[in-house]
């Protein structure tokens, strides 16, 4: 996990000031992959207890409008935020409990779909999402 001072030098690299709740919440995101957003308000409390809701949103859609965290919303669940960026990397997502892991992309480069049909546009990112049972629910799910 990046220390205080990876996430000040992230903060100042995509020219953000240095804030208590910018660094917490970049450090619950990297504690937390793919937390939701009260999970992070949750994490976050927990070093400033005074941190408004307001807040954490609002430091969550600056760091992801700095590409510093990655915001995803599979189907059917809450919005996620994510520390790995700067990739294209899709997900797994469990059918029954939500567990959310990274999945590389199987060939290729990014774009690692090639649309059958672009229609013009200049394609940077392909979103796949598989669906499951992970191991934990397979083997409940076979008791």
């Amino acid at each position: 996990m990046a220390t205080a001072l990876d996430f000040t030098q992230l903060l100042r690299g995509a020219a953000l000031r240095v804030t208590r709740p910018r660094v917490a919440v970049l450090r619950a995101v990297y504690a937390y992959p793919h937390a939701d957003t009260e999970a992070v308000i949750r994490a976050v409390r927990a070093e400033l207890p005074d941190v408004s809701h307001q807040a954490v949103y609002d430091v969550l859609r600056a760091l992801t409008a700095a590409n510093l965290v990655r915001r995803i919303q599979p189907a059917g669940l809450v919005a996620r935020y994510e520390s790995r960026v700067g990739d294209n990397h899709h997900h797994m997502v469990c059918r029954s409990c939500g567990l959310i892991v990274d999945v590389d992309c199987a060939v290729g480069e990014a774009p690692c779909l090639t649309a059958s049909d672009d229609h013009g546009f200049s394609i940077d990112e392909a979103e796949v999402v598989y669906r499951g049972l992970c191991p934990d629910c397979s083997t409940e799910h076979r008791s």
